[in-house]
């Protein structure tokens, strides 16, 4: 049972006149419909997961507007789908994580970019930088710049953003380039509202077919010779077309204010951080009328020359807010400056983080010296108004100042502080870290306990680790992983070590990494070159990491629908990667139910001491526990309603017998494994003891059997709707206990 977007579905049928109310990324799946979009592809990933997810579940009501869409294998055919704009005027959007998606759609966007597209090509891509981030710390400005595809960066606003799309179908249109939208987490999820247009049915769809294709034109394909003039159209035609598309439309904002003497300019998704730092300084009323004229980049590239040299002129300083690193847009407008013989001073860089989130306290940071150089040194009435006019929060009357802006970051600074210091007061140590985990009976936890009793065996292994649910094993108690390189990328990733090796080395991938990547880069790769290495795949049935999202090998809806409890060995009814891998030439293929942790042990012991020299893959099956459960809490509440016999397994521990060591809580991390008191006054050390939340997963206990550690964990069945007999029995043993411990 996946998640439903019912209710979002429902959001996209909106008409003219009504008003849309959630979250960003659901106004961008609305917009695309509103633009006509013909054809919506991609790869989930947060913070843009919702896009394709919402398309996905919304196929019927697509197949009314002749809207296709594809959920891709990965963000590579994502990219490759927009070629369908390059010959017609079809409206194309894909979507995907970036960075990591971004560099794996880089050579289809390359190969897009050079002949240009005919009909709009729109990518959204989920700008996941900074503190929040799952992924490296890079920018998709530079793909932008490298293949000359156009940049926009929305201000968090449902309807610009919204705006932003149409025009971002507009401009790829007029410039002939792909657009890119590119969407922080802010933006992704920001609230808001937007009067709705009705959608657009694609002119040329599913629904109003081509009768013929489009006639050959070797100008249109990414290969030598056309190549050298796609160069030179980038610069000659395209560029200009995009920037007379900017002015025309007034994509980028001019918030004019009184102080024109200085001027701040601002990408766009990082417009509501920059005014409410603003605000701490009075600088900026609470309705973002700011005192310091603002440029807002909502298109980032290509920058036009002459907006930006329009507004430096005459300032004595110009701030570029800019997140991250390399500073693009400074270095771009510094030339443009200097070409122009413009000597107005740029400040960026200088005054702000080369790298990192651009929260609001981190631009308030910025400022203070911003302020301090360019507003408090002139004499109080060459000021155009006072400063601290603009009635932010910073000070006690509630009308912020540099003053007040300062007292404000020193507050945070110290709040930190003392919030820290009364945790580690009250713990009598420094606050532990905590560092992210697999989710209550994950599948994959027992295999990670089974890694590190078979290493007690064989000796420490080299463990290529991958993107994925089963990255969380990089962390403690497991701490297993020497490189991440790639999703699906770990079998490809250990090819320079296992040769220099005298053990053989172990691979990590999922279920979905397998099918995005590993199959074609490790697997073929491994055969190809007859390596001897132990491959590990974690069969849960899902893309786990992304939203447990639909693969091949997930397990079908007859079998969802008419499982039995025997529910953790569902993912065994799809057999396609076994199938696939049998095909591909595996000889050596072992299929292991995660929670038997000692077999699971005993078949790691094999592939790494076994005499077959070859790859040796070890197929981890067991079901996503997020999906299982929400598929057998709605069966066991209908089960209960009915009044019918339901049976739910309960894991303990008996507090007399645990010795008080932990080992087993070292062996498997389960966060309902867990400490307490010993009732014994006579024992110092804590006993273990399992708290609600267990789902039954049995792994404490198969941990104690193949460990051998102490026999204290007890396995309880709790009945409920017992039948007669069951009433009976359950009498007579309570009776027979109590008069026992009499």
């Amino acid at each position: 049972m996946e998640v439903s977007f019912s209710k979002e579905i429902e959001s996209l049928r909106l008409k003219s006149g009504e008003t849309f109310h959630g979250e960003g990324i659901l106004a961008i799946t609305k917009a695309l419909l509103q633009s006509g979009v013909a054809y919506v592809g991609g790869y989930q990933g947060a913070p843009v997961s919702h896009l394709l997810d919402v398309m996905v579940q919304a196929k019927p009501y697509m197949d009314e507007l002749g809207v296709h869409v594809e959920a891709c294998a990965n963000e590579a055919s994502a990219a490759a789908m927009l070629g369908a704009s390059i010959h017609y005027p079809l409206r194309g959007a894909v979507t995907w994580k970036s960075i990591v998606g971004t560099n794996v759609a880089a050579d289809a966007l390359s190969n897009l970019s050079s002949p240009g597209v005919l009909g709009g090509a729109l990518i959204v891509v989920g700008e996941d930088y900074g503190e929040g981030a799952s992924v490296i710390q890079e920018r998709t400005h530079a793909y932008a710049l490298k293949s000359t595809m156009c940049l926009l960066d929305p201000r968090p606003d449902l309807g610009k953003m919204v705006d932003m799309v149409e025009h971002g179908f507009r401009i790829s249109e007029a410039s002939n380039m792909p657009a890119i939208l590119e969407l922080r987490i802010r933006a992704c999820h920001v609230r808001g509202s937007f009067e709705c247009k009705d959608n657009q049915p694609p002119a040329i769809s599913k629904r109003q077919l081509m009768e013929e294709p489009a006639a050959f034109d070797y100008a249109k394909l990414a290969h030598p010779p056309v190549t050298f003039r796609h160069e030179k159209l980038k610069t000659e035609e395209r560029i200009p077309a995009a920037r007379r598309y900017i002015i025309e439309q007034q994509l980028n904002e001019l918030m004019d204010g009184p102080r024109k003497d200085i001027g701040i300019i601002v990408q766009g998704g990082i417009y509501n951080s920059l005014i409410r730092a603003l605000q701490q300084f009075g600088l900026c009323d609470a309705f973002g009328q700011s005192e310091i004229p603002i440029l807002v980049l909502n298109v980032t590239y290509p920058l036009v020359p002459e907006q930006v040299a329009e507004f430096a002129l005459g300032k004595r300083a110009v701030l570029v807010v800019e997140e991250g690193q390399p500073e693009y847009i400074e270095q771009e407008i510094a030339t443009f400056l200097r070409r122009r013989d413009i000597n107005t001073p740029l400040h960026g860089k200088d005054m702000l983080p080369s790298g990192g989130e651009y929260s609001v306290e981190v631009v308030a940071q910025g400022l203070v010296h911003f302020v301090e150089k360019y507003l408090l040194p002139l004499p109080l009435d060459l000021l155009p108004l006072p400063l601290g006019e603009g009635g932010g929060e910073g000070s006690p009357s509630g009308r912020g100042s540099l003053e007040g802006a300062k007292a404000w970051l020193q507050g945070n600074t110290e709040r930190r502080s003392a919030v820290g210091t009364q945790i580690a007061a009250q713990l009598n140590q420094a606050l532990p870290v905590r560092p992210p985990g697999f989710c209550i009976g994950c599948p994959e936890r027992p295999v990670f306990s089974a890694l590190k009793l078979a290493q007690q065996d064989v000796g420490p292994v080299h463990i290529a680790a991958d993107i994925g649910c089963h990255a969380f094993g990089t962390f403690a108690p497991f701490s297993f992983g020497h490189s991440i390189l790639g999703y699906g990328m770990s079998l490809a990733s250990r090819a320079g070590v296992s040769p220099m090796m005298a053990r053989r080395t172990l691979s990590i991938m999922g279920d979905g990494g397998f099918w995005h990547n590993g199959l074609l880069t490790g697997v073929q790769s491994a055969l190809f070159n007859g390596d001897d290495a132990v491959l590990l795949i974690f069969k849960n049935g899902y893309t786990s990491a992304t939203g447990t999202q639909d693969i091949i090998s997930t397990p079908s809806d007859d079998a969802k629908f008419n499982a039995t409890d025997k529910l953790q060995s569902l993912t065994a009814t799809n057999t396609t990667i076994e199938k696939t891998l049998q095909g591909l030439g595996i000889q050596w293929l072992r299929t292991v139910h995660t929670y038997e942790v000692e077999e699971m042990r005993q078949t790691l012991n094999e592939a790494f001491t076994t005499d077959f020299n070859g790859l040796k893959v070890i197929i981890a099956e067991g079901e996503c526990q997020l999906e299982r459960q929400r598929r057998i809490k709605p069966w066991l509440a209908g089960l209960l309603k009915k009044g019918k016999r339901v049976v739910r397994v309960k894991y303990g521990v008996d507090e007399d017998i645990c010795n008080g060591d932990h080992a087993c809580i070292r062996l498997s991390g389960c966060p309902t494994l867990t400490l307490k008191d010993n009732p014994d006054p006579l024992k110092v050390d804590p006993v273990a003891t399992v708290i609600d939340g267990c789902v039954g997963c049995g792994l404490c206990g198969a941990n104690a059997h193949a460990a051998t550690l102490c026999p204290s964990f007890y396995r309880a069945e709790v009945i409920q709707n017992p039948r007669w007999h069951e009433r009976l029995f359950g009498s007579v043993r309570g009776a027979l206990v109590r008069a026992l411990q009499t």
